[in-house]
This record gives C-alpha cells, sequence and structure tokens, in this order.
C-alpha cells in the first residue's frame, strides 16, 4: 500500500471509493460532483489516497479554506486495516503543521466514524441542521494527542 497525495488524475476511483461505503452514505449521489473535487485537489483544499495495485483503498480530504475535514474514507472491502487512522494522522498532521486555525467536521450519530473522532480527541460540539453531529479539534488539543 502506498499513502501519496491525491491528484485530478485519482478522481474517478477516489468517487468509487466515496460511493462505495456503508456509512455516512450520501442520499443523493450526484451532490458530489467531480468539480467538487478538482476544487479541493487544487485550489481550496488538498487530498491524499493510499493506493494498491493502481485501486485506491482510501482517500482523506480537507477544505484548507474553511478548516473544514470534507471526508475520510475508505473502500469497505479495505476497512480495519489502519487505511483510515493512516490517513487522518497525515491529514490532520499536515494541516496543523502549515497552520493552528482550529479543524471541524461533520458525521452521522451513531456511527463508526463518530466513534473514531472521539477516540481521537475530537470534542462534540452539537447537532447541525442536517442532524449531524459537529467535532472540533483544536491544535492544542492536536498537540497534546498526537504520538511523536
Amino acid at each position: 500500500m502506498i499513502f501519496r497525495e491525491a491528484t485530478v488524475a485519482d478522481i474517478k476511483e477516489m468517487h468509487l471509493t466515496r460511493m462505495s461505503v456503508k456509512e455516512n452514505r450520501l442520499s443523493n449521489p450526484s451532490i458530489i460532483r467531480e468539480v467538487d473535487y478538482i476544487n479541493f485537489l487544487t485550489l481550496d483544499g488538498k487530498g491524499w489516497v493510499c493506493e494498491s495495485d493502481g485501486s485506491i483503498l482510501g482517500l482523506s480530504i480537507i477544505d484548507t479554506k474553511r478548516n473544514n475535514i470534507w471526508g475520510l474514507f475508505v473502500h469497505p472491502d479495505h476497512e480495519r486495516k489502519g487505511i483510515g487512522r493512516k490517513l487522518f494522522t497525515i491529514m490532520i498532521d499536515w494541516h496543523f503543521n502549515q497552520k493552528q486555525n482550529t479543524l471541524w467536521l461533520g458525521t452521522a450519530p451513531n456511527t463508526r466514524a463518530a466513534e473514531f473522532y472521539r477516540k481521537a480527541g475530537w470534542k462534540e460540539i452539537g447537532l447541525q441542521q442536517n442532524g449531524e453531529i459537529k467535532f472540533e479539534l483544536a491544535y492544542e488539543d492536536w498537540k497534546k494527542n498526537r504520538s511523536d
């Protein structure tokens, strides 16, 4: 497995992985368009992938303008292998090594993702209008919890 920065050439495979997830599924898959990926990979964010044999097994994307985790997804066939944790660590470390702005994200309640973020030190700060839990991670909490 190779972990590397995502490129525009990865978008098709990234989207297939995003659409394959069993939790946090999109109610309307057309809500995410190719232009959204392009924007986050070239202008307003940064992304990483885990690749093996030409297939994207997982992806992470951060929205640097809004200090938001736009996505962290692992293909269901490759869950529980540490891919999500590694992509998460790469993304969060990159962000806090660039700036100290608090990060936020939303995820569905009662999911493995929500538990993952709690265990990673993110603070639950309420519910969003769409019913997702809103989490935040401050620079100080990242610094305290990281394992260097």
